[in-house]
């Protein structure tokens, strides 16, 4: 059966789920996301706890961002995560930036590829790029860095600004990590160029499903 041939508009049937995470032991109190009017939320993402979202963010479809277990998470302005990323972190593991611990903190401008994974606690510094399925967990990734698809940083390392992660690496030593290369030139530009194709999405996308949307994310008009 073919129950949306030639509709005119575009049909949000699925849409996104934003709550509170549910109370556990280890993370009794319910805590509800923080997200700016100007960012969107795809369809079938999911977003539960603390999580502060700033303005100009795109989440794709089928982003998952659980701060139920490892908590608060925090993403930035012009961030993008893209179809299929995933955030979670484990309990009580954190790294402070500007006098606050947070379980995943991503800054602003950084691209999170197709189906890559930020496992708390991580950062990711401004204007970073995580590529293709790779994956960053327990390390702290600096400003400017490209991380191929791929590849693997772990093991509490930091990742010096503007490094460059070859792909399918495995960087889980800091003498790994302070032996890599700067960003090549041709990996930067795509990396800004990524940046500002997905910052034109939210106002796009949210202009396309309609402004007005009822509780459940909707489009109603």
């Amino acid at each position: 059966m073919h129950y949306f041939r030639n509709v005119p508009t575009p049909v949000n049937q699925y849409s996104f789920f934003v709550g509170a995470n549910p109370p556990t032991s280890f993370n009794p109190d319910p805590r509800y996301p923080t997200i700016q009017s100007t960012t969107f939320l795809s369809p079938f993402s999911f977003i539960v706890g603390d999580v502060t979202i700033g303005n100009q963010t795109f989440i794709g479809p089928f982003v998952s961002v659980r701060a139920d277990e490892g908590t608060p998470f925090y993403i930035g302005n012009e961030s993008n995560l893209q179809d299929g990323v995933i955030l979670h972190g484990l309990r009580d593991r954190h790294f402070e930036v500007g006098g606050k611990k947070y379980s995943v903190y991503i800054g602003d401008k950084v691209s999170c590829a197709h189906g890559s994974l930020i496992h708390g606690p991580a950062v990711l510094e401004d204007n970073t790029f995580v590529g293709f399925n790779a994956i960053v967990y327990n390390a702290w990734v600096g400003e400017g860095a490209f991380i191929s698809t791929g590849a693997t940083v772990t093991n509490g390392v930091k990742i010096k600004a503007n490094s460059f992660v070859p792909p399918n690496a495995t960087i889980d030593t800091q003498a790994k990590a302070d032996s890599l290369a700067p960003v090549p030139t041709t990996e930067a530009d795509f990396a800004k160029a990524v940046q500002r194709v997905n910052a034109e999405f939210p106002p796009a996308y949210s202009l396309y499903f309609g402004k007005n949307r009822c509780s459940c994310g909707l489009a109603c008009g």
